[in-house]
């Protein structure tokens, strides 16, 4: 890891950045959509897990969750206040990678548990899963902001990574249940998912190491400042406004979106009748989506945020509608989800750098920079959302009969029409919401933005001209 502390400038070491940066997301999303997308799968499809013992486990994900994510601030201002000779970022983005990957093999691991020893034992590696992957997507995120100040080379940065993230999420999301299948059919289905599990968390730990080796921080780029307080660290969440506005926003989005995805592999089985077509439907989505963000910086030069985020949202809408309303055939379901998930990829890389604006604006206002504190809202985001949405689709399995159902046959149409709407017409209006909270309260466009870093300049609280 790099500890030189010299400044990272010219184009070389930005593409560098750019790219080391970036690559190090692919094994992180697939590790996290192991846990977020496929841990109840393998609760509901490979445990058989009663529906008893589902209503506690289900509990366990909304609790704990929501607990844990109070604790996200806490670790940003562990993050801010590390002073090492590899910087504040990288310490954490290791620890959190190694003690997150046991946690993440023990929790698809049958360890001949049942009943309260089950639950307790779960709650267990989970809470120790979060945590650790709290401390991960922390320091990663806030390592974005100290890459450069300019708005664009920030986009051209976020554009990349969020390519690379979602490049390891579909990748999972489509080769997961064949792998797993396959595997199985050779040593068992409960070992293969334990072996499967811990071939994601090598994955991750080794693109984790192209960023820890290869990223180079601008650590000169900012004024020196002194340890953060934990009386800061409520003053740099709640009275920062445009943090608080654009948190509400982007929670009531990954809670939308989060829902939806959770649901893909259910709705393939159940609903359409084929769950082989699911990882077909995911590659699809995945690549719409990896080009969508691709020709993001294209379209960002062009037009403003606000109105990106507008057509986004609009294109969400259209594509949940769709997806509603289509017959079980694969091109109209094809084109819904292309809209959703070309939307969505838009919405979720402006959410990103609205959050990073929300540091130079809290810079300017208190006159103290905390990127861990403030990045530390996105995996608190995240885990509410994840908390939110594990709790409406379990709650929906139950509920709909699909949890119980020997087949699919087996879900009476009701069952179905009742996936469907807490699949797409509940995070749709969550959704929407959300970006009605943006457009009336989110005042940090470009312009505000530009104003507040010449001040920050002039008052020397950024030692560079970028």
């Amino acid at each position: 890891m790099d500890g030189t502390g010299k400044e990272a400038s010219g184009t070389g070491t930005l593409r560098r950045n750019k790219y080391c940066f970036g690559v190090g997301t692919i094994g992180r999303d697939m590790f996290y959509i192991m846990v977020s997308m496929f841990l109840l799968v393998y609760l509901t499809e490979v445990l058989d897990l009663s529906d008893s013992l589902m209503w506690w486990v289900t509990g366990v994900f909304t609790v704990l969750r929501i607990f844990d994510a109070l604790n996200d601030p806490f670790m940003g201002l562990l993050v801010d206040n590390t002073r090492t000779r590899w910087g504040k970022f990288k310490p954490w983005i290791l620890a959190g990678a190694l003690v997150g990957s046991v946690s993440m093999i023990l929790l698809f691991t049958d360890l001949g548990l049942s009943g309260a020893s089950y639950v307790i034992v779960f709650a267990l590696f989970y809470i120790a899963w979060d945590i650790f992957y709290g401390a991960n997507d922390t320091a990663y995120w806030s390592m974005l902001p100290s890459l450069s100040l300019d708005p664009k080379e920030r986009e051209r940065i976020g554009a990349f990574s969020r390519i690379c993230a979602n490049a390891g999420a579909f990748s999972a999301v489509v080769i997961t249940l064949p792998l797993t299948g396959a595997i199985g059919q050779v040593i068992g289905i409960k070992p293969a998912w334990t072996l499967y599990a811990a071939i994601t968390a090598a994955l991750m730990i080794l693109f984790l190491l192209v960023t820890l080796f290869g990223v180079k921080e601008n650590r000169s780029l900012f004024r020196t400042e002194g340890s953060t307080t934990l009386r800061e660290l409520f003053r740099a969440i709640f009275k920062n406004d445009q943090l608080l506005f654009v948190s509400i926003a982007m929670m009531l989005f990954m809670i939308g979106y989060t829902t939806t995805v959770n649901f893909g592999a259910y709705f393939f089985k159940y609903a359409y009748g084929d769950e082989n077509m699911y990882s077909v439907f995911a590659a699809v989505l995945g690549i719409s989506q990896i080009g969508a963000l691709a020709v993001f910086p294209l379209f960002s030069r062009r037009f403003s945020r606000k109105k990106l985020y507008t057509a986004a949202t609009v294109l969400v809408i259209a594509g949940d509608t769709l997806f509603f309303f289509s017959p079980m055939r694969m091109i109209p379901l094809g084109i819904g989800g292309m809209l959703i998930f070309v939307g969505q990829a838009f919405i979720q890389l402006l959410m990103m750098m609205f959050l990073a604006d929300t540091i130079e604006y809290g810079q300017w206002k208190f006159g103290k920079r905390n990127q861990g504190v403030t990045f530390s809202i996105q995996p608190l985001i995240n885990k509410i959302g994840g908390a939110i949405a594990s709790g409406v689709v379990g709650a929906t399995l139950i509920l709909s009969g699909i949890n119980s159902a020997a087949s699919p046959a087996d879900v009476s149409p009701g069952g179905i029409v009742l996936m469907k709407t807490a699949m797409l017409i509940l995070p749709l209006a969550i959704i929407v919401l959300g970006y009605f909270i943006y457009l009336k309260k989110y005042s940090l466009d470009e312009k505000t933005y530009a104003g507040i870093l010449a001040d920050l300049r002039q008052r020397g609280d950024i030692t560079d001209g970028l």
